[in-house]
């Protein structure tokens, strides 16, 4: 079996699962871009090697071997990019397309050799939290940006980097991790959001905001949050 379209999968799986405890076939055949007959019998042969649980009609999720897999994957590929990133200087919008050659042929040694010349960073330039050489992860407790209470301040922990052209939207507004945000107004019927970064308000899409994600959220309005007055 090809070990690269194994990884590809259970990496999805892992991301998706973020999201879901248990990934529906469909959702994960849209975030590969195959049809779902293919991601089905993938997922059988992923079974069968013990790593994923398949319930038909209930979905899947990762064993811990699986997880092991993906997470090593994952450490690969948020080193990438901080690689890219910081060394190579290719736009933050750019690092994840480029990374997804690298994850699939980083050997052990190169792992580490990146890992140390980056100084053992944490966390890859869209925030993510980069999993430990033991296969341990520390992901942050965190809410979406677009389920902030209007008033309250927060901290952009990271964002989803699989849009090249949300990010470079996100970067324009400056929407970007360690950034303070302030959610001003939210319209009725799924309207659009109006969010503080910085001295500006800027007006978002439920989607667009979907797709970030916050911390340190304090519920009581902060003179430091988004320059608030």
């Amino acid at each position: 079996m090809n070990t690269q379209a194994v990884e590809d999968y259970l990496k999805a799986i892992y991301e998706l699962q973020r999201e879901e405890t248990s990934v529906a076939t469909t959702a994960l055949a849209e975030r590969l871009g195959v049809r779902p007959a293919s991601a089905t019998g993938m997922i059988k042969r992923l079974a069968e090697m013990n790593l994923v649980f398949h319930e038909p009609y209930r979905g899947v999720v990762l064993t811990d071997a699986g997880s092991r897999v993906a997470l090593e994957v994952i450490r690969h590929h948020r080193l990438a990019e901080v690689y890219l990133a910081e060394a190579l200087g290719v736009p933050w919008d750019r690092v994840h397309v480029e990374a997804e050659k690298w994850e699939h042929v980083l050997s052990e040694d190169v792992e580490d050799r990146m890992d140390a010349a980056l100084g053992h960073p944490t966390n890859g330039p869209h925030g993510q939290p980069i999993p430990a050489k033991d296969g341990t992860i520390a992901e942050a407790d965190t809410l979406r940006l677009a389920d902030l209470e209007v008033g309250w301040c927060a901290v952009v922990a990271e964002v989803n980097d699989h849009n090249p052209g949300l990010l470079r939207s996100m970067a324009d507004i400056g929407l970007v991790p360690k950034a303070e945000v302030r959610m001003m107004n939210a319209a009725p019927f799924e309207g659009p959001l109006t969010i503080r970064v910085g001295r500006a308000e800027h007006a978002v899409g439920r989607e667009v905001a979907s797709h970030v994600y916050v911390s340190d959220v304090k519920p009581v309005p902060q003179v430091s949050c988004g320059a608030a007055g």
